[in-house]
């Protein structure tokens, strides 16, 4: 190989290493801080409104609520029940996202250095897909482990590792992979965030004359919580659909609450009407913008100093 292509060599896998790092340390930070709210949010999109509510309560009085009927019956453990599968799931899901997103980005460039909005989407597809299907099965766990206080009669799982061996031996690869194909058709959160986040971060690097690596701190949390919101926005109901199918597990009789994706979104519909799809949405939009401000500046933070770390 030529020192060209040793030199190319290089810089992809400090670009990869970058990407890996920033993206993962950034998912880890993000779920730490904003676990609590997560925990809500996933015995929200499952159980639906503790019963001392009627109609449509404030979000705040839900959160309220949800915070001290934890703390009541489970502790300050409670508070952050799923949090280390969070993490070992948020950490690779991160990594891929970047690590794929950025690589496409790359292999797609035009020769004005700009994409286009379709191959920007066509990136963020394809980091989409990669991130759903190979964490799927933490996220399974995840939710599980979130919401099993809540399941009278079930024997917890001890640990992430106990819990992926007894579904994997209890409901075999199809248990493991629960609510796959919402997250795939969840894709479409990741192709709409993605492409608005790099358009704004472009619209202000024009604004101020400069270039979309030297944004400050605060265009690049504007950036990001714009685009998230309105990406959950628009495609929350796979959340719901996923949680649901995630969290059922089987019964005593060996079977489930829903036959599949299809069953579910029925089941909901019937049940619940068309709100039964936004249920937890307000709590959800409540952590979006720390969420994203904290994952994406972290990121983008991060990368910078790994840059200058690797700089040969």
């Amino acid at each position: 190989m030529s020192e060209a292509g040793r030199r190319g060599a290089r810089e992809k896998l400090r670009e990869a290493a970058c990407n890996a790092v920033a993206g993962g340390s950034a998912g880890v930070i993000s779920a730490t801080v904003l676990c609590p709210l997560d925990v809500i949010k996933t015995r929200l999109q499952v159980y639906g409104l503790p019963s001392n509510f009627s109609g449509a309560p404030p979000p705040g009085r839900v959160l309220i609520s949800g915070f001290q009927q934890i703390l009541k019956n489970e502790g300050l453990p409670g508070l952050y029940r799923g949090l280390s599968p969070t993490i070992v799931a948020l950490f690779p899901t991160w990594a891929v996202t970047f690590s794929v997103y950025n690589h496409v980005k790359g292999v797609l460039h035009s020769k004005d250095g700009e994409l286009s909005v379709q191959a920007n989407v066509l990136a963020a597809s394809c980091a989409g897909i990669a991130t759903a299907t190979a964490t799927n099965p933490l996220w399974v766990v995840k939710t599980r482990l979130q919401t099993q206080g809540m399941r009278p009669g079930v024997v917890p799982y001890q640990s992430i590792l106990s819990a992926l061996q007894r579904i994997a031996k209890e409901e075999g690869i199809r248990g493991l992979y629960s609510g796959l194909l919402p997250s795939l058709v969840g894709v479409a959160h990741v192709a709409i965030q993605l492409p608005v986040y790099e358009k704004v971060k472009l619209y202000f690097a024009r604004r101020d004359n400069t270039t979309v690596y030297n944004l400050s701190p605060t265009h690049v949390a504007i950036c990001s919580s714009g685009s998230k919101v309105a990406a959950s926005i628009i495609t929350y109901p796979h959340e719901v659909v996923r949680s649901k199918l995630q969290e059922q597990g089987r019964d005593h009789h060996g079977a489930t609450r829903y036959s599949g994706v299809a069953d579910c979104i029925k089941q909901v519909y019937q049940k619940e009407g068309f709100p039964g799809f936004y249920r937890g949405c307000a709590t959800n939009l409540l952590r979006t913008t720390p969420n994203a401000v904290i994952t994406f500046t972290s990121y983008e933070m991060i990368n910078r100093l790994m840059h200058q770390l690797l700089a040969p």
